[in-house]
């Protein structure tokens, strides 16, 4: 694919949501439809892209459909531009799982983290109880769960990070109600037959959001830099989204688990300077460098579905283009420097 620079959010959705050769070929063998649960978030609107521009593609007919409480108006009318069927639903309402329609594939997107602290109640709603009612309302379904790496422990910084193997160890409330999202769905699965996939993505990023835009961002505008958090792992989100509609085969029961992310561990440090040197800015650095990290090691992902198509070197390309020019952003940090579990 090409390297040059992402000029537009038309071309940025553009190549988010092509789909690859092995994707239209898994829409081939699939069977039914694809909703996608939580279709209004970051990652949601580019993934339901994805999928239907990868149906489409397939030659084989099955509808997509997007659920939503749809706070942005602007995304669902994009979303119906783009052919996929919407419904907005207040998900914890009594009752409004019912209401939607059956489907053999279901993508779980339903979450919440920034705002938890002082609303613990909130978050514990909607990432455990309503994975609970989920689980139980779409038993006979594939589902793959989008879950996180804050379930796992912080990893020493000269390990490859937590492997599907490690045992998880959340640090605050977020991570913990994180961990009791997957074990609804588990229970789903070992109680109820449901076939399961937990998705355990680490930071996708792309030009509007993610851990690469934040860290260019302070560059540019000559803000310090946080290094206590010394190191992340970040996937370039077009990825992201294919190895999700991927899994949908690799579900099953008891559940999968699969972590999500680029083959780097990148240093906050490293990943500063060189995005500096494309924006002609010297950073600024605050903090001092943790011998910990949430880091994840995703070669079992790349095993199975291949690298990611865009590559560290240029996302970090395409993000400072898009800094100095400018670009539109959605305004959501990640706050990957938080080391307390607080959000």
């Amino acid at each position: 694919m090409s390297v040059s620079a992402i000029a537009s959010i038309a071309e940025l959705e553009d190549r988010l949501s092509e789909p690859s050769p092995a994707l239209i070929e898994m829409m081939r063998r699939l069977d039914g439809d694809i909703l996608i649960l939580g279709a209004g978030g970051k990652m949601g609107p580019s993934l339901a892209h994805l999928a239907a521009r990868a149906v489409a593609d397939s030659g084989v007919s099955r509808k997509v459909v997007a659920v939503s409480s749809f706070s942005s108006p602007q995304t669902r009318v994009q979303l119906d531009a783009w052919g996929i069927e919407t419904i907005a639903a207040d998900l914890l309402a009594p009752g409004a799982l019912d209401t939607l329609p059956d489907a053999e594939n279901v993508l779980y997107m339903c979450g919440r983290k920034f705002g938890s602290t002082g609303a613990e109640w909130n978050t514990w709603a909607t990432n455990v109880y309503l994975a609970g009612l989920a689980g139980r309302r779409f038993a006979k379904s594939r589902i793959v769960s989008f879950s996180t790496g804050n379930i796992y422990p912080f990893e020493p910084l000269d390990s490859r990070g937590s492997t599907e193997a490690t045992p998880p160890g959340p640090v605050g409330e977020y991570a913990m109600s994180c961990l009791g999202r997957e074990r609804m769905f588990d229970y789903a699965s070992h109680e109820l037959g449901a076939k399961v996939v937990h998705y355990r993505l680490n930071y996708a990023a792309e030009l509007r959001y993610g851990v690469m835009l934040d860290v260019a961002a302070r560059v540019w505008e000559g803000q310090p830099v946080d290094i206590g958090n010394a190191a992340v792992n970040l996937v370039w989100q077009g990825y992201a989204n294919r190895v999700a509609l991927q899994c949908l085969e690799l579900a099953d029961s008891p559940p999968r688990i699969l972590n999500v992310t680029g083959p780097e561990k990148v240093s906050v440090r490293w990943l500063a300077r060189e995005l500096g040197a494309r924006l002609g800015r010297t950073p600024n650095f605050v903090g001092e460098e943790s011998q910990t990290a949430l880091i994840s090691d995703a070669s079992e992902c790349h095993r199975l579905f291949g690298l990611p198509e865009v590559n560290l070197e240029t996302l970090m390309d395409w993000v400072a283009h898009w800094v100095k020019a400018g670009g539109h952003t959605l305004g959501k940090p990640t706050h990957f420097e938080t080391r307390d579990g607080k959000f």
